[in-house]
């Protein structure tokens, strides 16, 4: 697997990690911790956003395509 298809896997895994640990949660916890957590499963789900959007740049910018061949026909 190419380098760009890792990186949107790692950015699913951790939208998908940050949306559990943000609905995990009930709204409205007063404990510090459980707001802690809340708030890191937003992070986590924002920055896996992130880093699935730069493998797809990756994966597109690393694509191997030919030379455009223009027949002249002289």
């Amino acid at each position: 697997m190419k380098t760009g298809k890792k990186v949107i896997v790692i950015g699913m895994i951790m939208f998908f990690v940050g949306l559990l640990l943000f609905y995990s949660i009930e709204q409205g916890q007063k404990d510090s911790t459980w707001r802690f957590t809340k708030n890191m499963g937003t992070f986590i789900g924002i920055s896996g956003m992130g880093v699935m959007l730069a493998g797809i740049v990756i994966h597109i910018i690393s694509r191997n395509e030919p030379p455009i061949k223009e027949d002249i026909g002289i």
